[in-house]
């Protein structure tokens, strides 16, 4: 054959086009046509690798999960910080270290914030990510806290009546170890401070601490807190510590001129009752936020696993597509031989 004729077995209409593929060749886009170089662009894994983005609506679900999360776990790690501080000021971790856990109400603010910053970060990072598994595990840790909320208010509906009459119990037990435990004692002052009372029934509960008591050798004897002064700081900056003393010894006409003489069982029973109602409205909108926040994490779950559903059947459709190539001299019928 000369050089610069075409062989009598390839016909007109494989001129240009492209040749066959060999068994080693991979397929690539560019030997698919149009719509399934669409199909294949759009197919996760391969070729662009990316698929279909979230509609609008849950786009919007995503930023308010993210948003509302981010500031939720700040809270909590908020809380978290101020637990610690606490701990560390008053040295209530180093000394039990090894051993029990201290009986500190700061550990309840770094149990609480601890759980609410991880629950909040999952949710957090499960909506950037678009992650599927940790916003279930904000699911089911948003589940948990509305039970033990369920339970706590049960608890306290059922046993409100007992909680009432066992105020001045309480106050009693405050009032013996007023000493023995700082954070006892500063709940102690504050009642007393803000209620304008001393003392479970009357100012002489405070017979029943061994350092008021006015048989005790101290310096505190028939002595009352500053916070059962009438003025504690007399005209001062600071509290006197010191206006209550003897108070104990005097007469009622007389002492009532330095401290209070009514109990703080009384007006704190009318201070519960009065805020009964603004503790349960709180209680319910916090429960009305985690509903929310549930019901969010739970539509966003089914969003992407729509969109997943969908990528995998575009993907299938587009691997199930037959591919049509050109055919080369191999695939040709044979032909007769031409004569001589």
């Amino acid at each position: 054959m000369k050089e610069g004729e075409r062989s009598p077995l390839l016909s007109q209409d494989d001129v240009g086009q492209e040749p066959p593929l060999s068994k080693s060749s991979q397929l690539t886009p560019r030997h698919l046509g149009p719509a399934l170089q669409e199909r294949w662009a759009w197919r996760p894994g391969l070729g662009g690798g990316q698929a279909p983005s979230l509609p609008w609506g849950s786009s919007c679900l995503k930023c308010l999960t993210f948003l509302s999360n981010f500031l939720f776990s700040l809270l909590g790690l908020l809380a978290l910080a101020i637990g610690l501080w606490g701990l560390a000021v008053k040295g209530s971790l180093g000394d039990s270290w090894g051993g029990p856990l201290p009986a500190d109400p700061m550990l309840g603010l770094v149990l609480g914030g601890l759980a609410v910053s991880a629950v909040s970060l999952a949710g957090c990072l499960g909506a950037l990510c678009e992650n599927a598994c940790l916003l279930r595990c904000f699911s089911g840790g948003l589940l948990a806290f509305l039970v033990l909320e369920a339970l706590a208010g049960a608890l306290v509906v059922a046993f409100w009546g007992p909680l009432q009459d066992g105020l001045e119990h309480a106050l009693r037990v405050a009032i013996t170890h007023y000493q023995d435990d700082p954070d006892l004692r500063f709940l102690m002052d504050q009642v007393q401070l803000g209620l304008q009372c001393c003392g479970a029934a009357s100012y002489q509960d405070w017979q029943r601490n061994l350092y008021f008591n006015c048989s005790s050798p101290g310096i505190q004897a028939c002595s009352l807190p500053a916070s059962c002064c009438i003025d504690p700081r007399e005209d001062g900056a600071s509290i006197n510590d010191q206006c209550g003393s003897g108070a104990l010894g005097l007469d009622e006409d007389a002492a009532q001129r330095v401290v209070h003489l009514e109990g703080c069982g009384t007006p704190l029973r009318g201070w519960l009752r009065r805020n009964m109602r603004a503790v349960g409205g709180w209680a319910i909108a916090v429960v009305v936020v985690q509903g929310a926040e549930l019901l969010l994490a739970t539509r966003l779950v089914r969003a992407l696993a729509a969109r997943k559903g969908a990528a995998e059947s575009s993907g299938a459709g587009g691997a199930a597509a037959p591919v049509h190539t050109s055919r080369g001299p191999r695939d040709l019928p044979a032909s007769k031989s031409a004569p001589e």
